[in-house]
């Protein structure tokens, strides 16, 4: 069982880390106390740099220190788009009020994203008057970056959504899907997946799908079905508990064709490997997929470490 899952008599990877930037790059905050509903805007470190998250900017910028794969959140909007955002209101963020579902795309883009942003409890706004028109469509997004990869993660358990998602990607081509990874909440990733088999998921149910089977079975080298062609991120406090961690288990996910990331912490919240100190608690060499909101501090550090 050790000899069958032990990563000392692995073949050595050739492949570098796998970056992904989550909501490209965005303005980071203190994890400390977080819950639910917190307004993270109200609680952002002294600004390092002038982006702000889910917009084409911050995207762009992610992929140009060296982002593999960008994330971003999507809402439905009052006359049929999706919008590029995270929460569930509008409140904390911007100097409107109410669910982006009530407002039209136009109304969205006259927003100013960037209203509620302060890192001294409210003395100063660094972004106010900054954000308006920097809303974008998820179409807009596509066509920015018609050639990278991007993680869409529809921010609701409402099945509906899977359904106008699945809509709007079936008209891309099969090239084009091969670079869309979508997760969300189980009701519309399962409706999405029922409409579009081959499209790359995650959910939950996805995850624990392949993962515990996984844990049950995989010291024998078996995949289960559940593992084939998605994406599993794993919190760093249960990697080291799977089967031939790291780099058996990498190797096995890709050889189905599945990309892991390992995610910081328990993976409660959205918590990356933000800083060098974070990157040391990795394996040593390791290869696979890596979350984080500061890719403009990790890639420069994973390069260095290469070269």
């Amino acid at each position: 069982m050790f000899f069958n899952n032990s990563s000392y008599f692995t073949k050595e990877r050739q492949t570098e880390p796998f970056l992904l930037a989550h909501r490209g790059l965005g303005q980071t905050f203190s994890m400390e106390g977080i819950e639910g509903d917190t307004c993270t805007a109200e609680r952002i470190f002294e600004p390092a740099h002038p982006y702000l998250e889910n917009t084409i900017p911050s995207m762009q910028a992610a992929f140009d220190a060296g982002a593999d794969m960008v994330e971003l959140d999507i809402k439905p909007t009052k006359d049929g788009q999706f919008a590029v955002f995270h929460d569930w209101t509008l409140d904390c963020r911007t100097n409107a009020k109410g669910m982006v579902s009530d407002y039209t795309m136009d109304e969205l883009r006259k927003m100013d994203i960037g209203y509620g942003y302060t890192a001294d409890n409210g003395i100063t706004y660094p972004f106010r008057g900054k954000g308006v028109g920097l809303m974008p469509t998820l179409d807009e997004v596509l066509t920015h970056f018609p050639n990278q990869l991007l993680l869409i993660h529809i921010k609701s358990n409402d099945p509906e959504e899977g359904e106008q998602l699945a809509d709007f990607l079936s008209d891309l081509a099969e090239d084009r899907l091969e670079q869309l990874t979508v997760y969300g909440g189980d009701a519309p990733i399962a409706s999405l997946k029922k409409r579009m088999p081959h499209m790359r998921v995650m959910s939950k149910e996805t995850l624990k799908s392949c993962v515990l089977p996984y844990i049950g079975v995989g010291w024998t080298g078996v995949m289960p079905k559940a593992c084939k062609h998605t994406q599993i991120h794993i919190p760093e406090n249960y990697a080291p508990w799977i089967w031939g961690w790291p780099n058996k288990f990498l190797n096995r996910m890709d050889k189905v064709d599945t990309r892991v990331i390992v995610v910081a912490g328990d993976g409660g919240w959205s918590e990356g490997f933000d800083s060098e100190e974070d990157l040391n608690r990795l394996p040593v060499d390791y290869s696979g997929g890596i979350w984080t909101n500061r890719i403009d501090l990790i890639a420069p550090i994973l390069k260095d470490k290469q070269e």
